[in-house]
C-alpha cells in the first residue's frame, strides 16, 4: 500500500499542463455524467489509460448510452452497476477524478482517500489540462445564490470588449470542453459550485468572487463551516482581485483567509454608495471607486439602473440583480474591460429562462417566474424587489428553515399561494410570523395544479399587485425540474389571458 501511494503522488505531481507526461496515466473517471465524459474523452486524447464507472446501467437511446459508445471506441473500459462503484478496482489506479456531486464519504472515493490516491474534479482536470504558455485566464464566481446570473453577466462584459469569452463550469458547459477547444478562447468566466471547488486544490483565478453565503448543502458538505470553508476556495491563489460582499460579512471572512498571490486586492461590492476600492450604487449609477486610478477622490460610471431593465415596459431591476452586476462589473474591471464595455454587457445580457423572468401584465397584476429560487435566501432576495406581493411557494425545502424568510417578507405579503410536499412548514411559518396574512392551500399534485394555483391567486391579488412564483424549495416532488415547474407557471398564466 505504501509503494502505491507514493507512486500515486509522484505519478500526479507533475501534471500541471496539458503537455505534460499523461500517457499511460491509470485513472478512474467516477460518474458517466457531462462532466465525467469530458474528463475521459479529454484523458484519452492525451494517451492516458482510462476506466469509467457510473452506478446507473445507460438506457437505450440515452444520451448516457451514445457517451458509452464513443468512449468505448476511443479505448475507455466501461463498468456499470453498484458493484462498479462500490471499491477501487483490483488494478492500479494513478488518479481518480469525479463527478462534483459524489460525496467523499461514498464508498470508491473514501476507498481512494485511504489509498492515497489523489481525487480530483473535472474543474481541477481542466486547470491542468491547459497550455503550458498562453492559457486563458480564469474569473471564477460561486455563492450560493446569483452565480449563473453573474457569470453570464460578466460574459457579457467581457465579449462587449472584444474578448472571445464563454460561460462554463456550473453553468452547464463543462470548463474542459472550453479548456480542449482548438480555437482558444481569451478568458473564461467559470462558475463553481461548493462540490467542485471541494474537489479542486491548483487553481489560480485571474480574479475570483463569492457573492453570498446562506445554508445549503450542509447534508453534502457535514456542516454549515465545511460548506462556507469550500466557497473560500474559490479565492486561493487569485492574481489581481478577491471580490466580496460588503452586506455578507462571513464573503469578507473567506477573503480574510485566503492565501492568494502577491498584489492581489480585496474588491468589495455592494448596493450602497462606493467606499474605497469598492463598486457600488450612487442613486441609480452603478460606481467604481476600485479600478481608477484616482480612486481616494473620484470614481468611474460603469452604467445605470436603466441599463439592467429587460425592456421599456420592465420594471426597475430587483435589488439582486443590480448585486450580481456589480459583481460581475468588479471582475470584468479586474481583467481590463473599460467602463464602456461593462455598460453595454449590461444592455447586452439576456437572463436564463425562471430568473425573475417578468410575464407581464395580465388581468391588472404583474406575474413573475422565478422557479430558480430553490432554497429560502433566493426566495428573499426575489421578494425583497416588489412591495405588494402574492407569493408563491413550496416544494422540497431540502431540511432549510424559512422562519427567517416569512418574518423578513411578512410585511410585503398580500397572501400566500402554497403548492408541494413542504407547503405545511411555510403555513406553519405563516402562522407564526404573519398571521394576518391570507394562505390558500393548493393540494393537487397533478399537472393540473399549476392552473389552480394561478386561478387562486389571481382571486386574491389586488390591481398592481404582484404574483411572484418564488418557491424557496426544490421541486422535484411534483416537477422534473425547476424549469418545467417555471414552465408550468408561465403556460398557466397565459391561460387566464387568451387573447394575449
Amino acid at each position: 500500500m505504501t509503494d502505491g501511494t507514493t507512486h500515486a503522488t509522484t505519478r500526479t505531481d507533475g501534471l500541471t499542463h496539458r503537455d505534460a507526461d499523461w500517457a499511460g496515466l491509470r485513472t478512474l473517471v467516477a460518474g458517466l455524467g457531462v462532466s465525467g465524459f469530458a474528463a475521459a474523452d479529454a484523458l484519452l486524447d492525451r494517451g492516458a489509460e482510462v476506466v469509467v464507472v457510473d452506478a446507473r446501467e445507460p438506457a437505450e437511446g440515452s444520451r448516457m448510452a451514445e457517451h458509452a459508445h464513443i468512449l468505448g471506441i476511443l479505448g475507455a473500459t466501461l463498468r456499470f452497476g453498484d458493484d462498479a462503484v462500490a471499491a477501487l478496482p483490483e488494478e492500479p489506479v494513478d488518479l481518480v477524478v469525479t463527478s462534483p456531486g459524489w460525496r467523499p464519504d461514498q464508498p470508491l472515493l473514501a476507498a481512494a482517500a485511504r489509498a492515497g490516491v489523489p481525487v480530483w474534479g473535472e474543474v481541477e482536470l481542466a486547470w491542468r489540462l491547459r497550455p503550458q504558455a498562453g492559457a486563458a485566464p480564469w474569473l471564477c464566481v460561486t455563492g450560493t445564490n446569483g452565480k449563473t446570473t453573474t457569470v453570464q453577466l460578466l460574459t457579457a462584459m467581457l465579449r462587449a470588449a472584444g474578448l472571445r469569452a464563454r460561460s462554463v463550469g456550473n453553468v452547464g458547459t463543462p470548463a474542459l470542453e472550453a479548456v480542449m477547444d482548438p480555437e482558444p478562447y481569451d478568458v473564461l468566466a467559470v462558475e463553481l459550485s461548493s462540490f467542485q471547488l471541494h474537489w479542486s486544490s491548483s487553481l489560480a483565478p485571474r480574479a475570483s468572487a463569492c457573492l453570498n453565503i446562506a445554508p445549503d448543502h450542509v447534508d453534502w458538505h457535514g456542516s454549515l463551516e465545511e460548506y462556507a470553508r469550500a466557497k473560500g476556495r474559490v479565492y486561493e491563489n487569485t492574481e489581481v482581485a478577491c471580490v466580496y460582499n460588503v452586506d455578507d460579512r462571513a464573503t469578507m471572512r473567506l477573503v480574510e483567509d485566503a492565501d492568494v498571490q502577491e498584489g492581489c486586492r480585496a474588491v468589495g461590492f455592494g448596493l450602497g454608495s462606493p467606499g474605497l476600492s469598492e463598486v457600488g450604487l450612487v442613486e441609480d449609477v452603478l460606481a467604481d471607486r476600485a479600478f481608477v486610478e484616482e480612486r481616494t477622490t473620484s470614481a468611474a460610471e460603469l452604467g445605470t439602473l436603466a441599463d439592467l431593465r429587460a425592456g421599456d415596459d420592465a420594471p426597475p431591476p430587483p435589488p439582486h440583480l443590480v448585486a450580481n452586476a456589480l459583481a460581475a462589473a468588479a471582475l470584468a474591471r479586474a481583467h481590463g474591460v473599460p467602463p464602456a464595455a461593462v455598460r453595454q454587457g449590461m444592455r447586452d445580457f439576456v437572463p436564463e429562462p425562471h430568473r425573475i423572468a417578468d410575464l407581464g401584465v395580465v388581468r391588472g397584476v404583474r406575474w413573475v417566474d422565478d422557479s430558480k429560487a430553490t432554497n429560502p435566501h433566493a426566495a428573499a432576495a426575489s421578494l425583497a424587489a416588489y412591495e405588494h406581493v402574492v407569493w408563491v411557494a413550496g416544494g422540497l425545502l431540502k431540511g432549510a428553515d424559512v422562519d427567517d424568510l416569512v418574518a423578513g417578507a411578512a410585511a410585503r405579503l398580500r397572501a400566500v399561494v402554497l403548492l408541494g410536499r413542504d407547503r405545511g412548514r411555510i403555513a406553519d411559518a405563516l402562522a407564526r410570523h404573519a398571521p394576518d396574512v391570507p394562505v390558500v392551500d393548493v393540494g393537487r399534485t397533478d399537472t393540473g395544479a399549476m392552473d389552480t394555483v394561478v386561478e387562486r391567486a389571481l382571486e386574491v391579488a389586488r390591481q398592481g399587485d404582484v404574483v411572484l412564483l418564488a418557491p424557496a424549495a426544490a421541486s422535484m416532488d411534483m416537477f422534473t425540474d425547476y424549469g418545467a415547474r417555471g414552465d408550468a407557471f408561465s403556460s398557466a398564466v397565459r391561460r387566464l389571458d387568451p387573447q394575449g
